[in-house]
């Protein structure tokens, strides 16, 4: 099966990984944070901002790969501290309004300075 690259400019980038890769109609989106690409920082010192900005980008991504949120049938939120875990419920309504994809939970494991989450997520279009 072919892989497809995705890439855009709209969303956090890394010369380490890709974005995202497009395997058939399956979309894996890698780690994404809640970097703000216009500016380039973080969205805020709060799991909230963050996680918000995080799943715009990451929504940024699968929209470059020709899928949305709604596609998604699998988040995975890494979280610098695990009892994060349920104020982010309400970011995942916004996102997530009608039906909420399998999601799992983990200790982030880069420890870089003010950053929050890192959420990756797989999706499959059609």
């Amino acid at each position: 099966m072919p892989k497809e690259i995705i890439s855009t400019s709209d969303a956090p980038q890394s010369p380490m990984y890709s974005q995202a890769v497009k395997a058939g109609n399956t979309v894996y989106v890698a780690g994404t944070t809640g970097v703000d690409v216009t500016t380039g920082q973080l969205a805020g010192p709060g799991v909230n901002e963050q996680a918000r900005q995080a799943l715009f980008n990451c929504e940024t991504i699968l929209r470059a790969a020709g899928a949305g949120v709604s596609d998604a049938v699998m988040v995975h939120t890494l979280l610098m501290r695990p009892e994060d875990s349920d104020a982010l419920i309400e970011i995942f309504d916004e996102f997530f309004p009608d039906v909420r994809p399998p999601r799992c939970v983990s200790k982030l494991g880069v420890d870089r300075p003010g950053l929050l989450v890192s959420i990756a997520m797989v999706a499959v279009i059609g």
